[in-house]
């Protein structure tokens, strides 16, 4: 028999962290937070995404008391400095022709809290990006329109082919959620996915 799953929430409307963390064939529920992400003064982009994971989390975790709450947030940076979602073709253009030949650093911030102890890690990414002619950057974006990506490249599609390496302790990392990461924090709440897990189709 299974052993009594906590309540998990993902304090999170992503698409895509929902996907990585039904990997864990956990029980969950995603719950969008209303958290201003205005960064503060001279917030480094790194510390800004660290301080809005343990943001949401902690502001789901105050409206459902009782639960183990994952939040996440992720920001993309060059030389330090951030590089955001472009939201429409001609901005992705001008990112990938800027990135191009680059590394890019991503930061996959991550917090789990019951309400009262916080868990939080931040999982470094480096994307080297390889040289790209104007020809595989258009057809890279009519094929994929990566417009709510930061650094418009969806590492876990067509974007792997915009990459010369990808170096990181967890690959999921990039895709937004580090679930090795993840499952080491879970299970210092008691909630250990190997444990827990439900069969193949029953985790919801």
């Amino acid at each position: 028999m299974p052993i009594s799953t906590p309540r998990l929430i993902l304090a999170s409307s992503s698409p895509y962290r929902r996907e990585l963390l039904s990997r864990l064939r956990l029980p969950f529920e995603a719950i969008s937070p209303n958290v201003d992400e205005t960064p503060r003064d001279n917030e480094p982009p790194a510390a800004l995404a660290l301080r809005l994971s343990v943001d949401k989390a902690m502001a789901i975790a105050t409206q459902q008391p009782g639960c183990i709450v994952i939040g996440s947030d992720q920001v993309a940076t060059i030389d330090g400095n951030p590089i955001g979602k472009p939201g429409d073709f001609s901005r992705a253009q001008a990112q990938l022709r800027m990135l191009a030949g680059q590394t890019v650093e991503f930061h996959s911030a991550l917090a789990v809290t019951d309400g009262q102890r916080v868990e939080k890690a931040d999982v470094v990414t480096q994307c080297r990006f390889r040289p790209l002619s104007e020809v595989a950057i258009d057809a890279y974006l009519r094929a994929e329109a990566p417009f709510d990506t930061a650094g418009s490249a969806k590492a876990e599609s067509l974007g792997i082919a915009l990459m010369e390496y990808i170096r990181s302790d967890d690959p999921t990392a990039i895709i937004g959620l580090p679930l090795i990461t993840l499952t080491r924090m879970l299970a210092t709440f008691g909630l250990d996915p190997l444990t827990h897990a439900q069969p193949a189709g029953q985790a919801t």
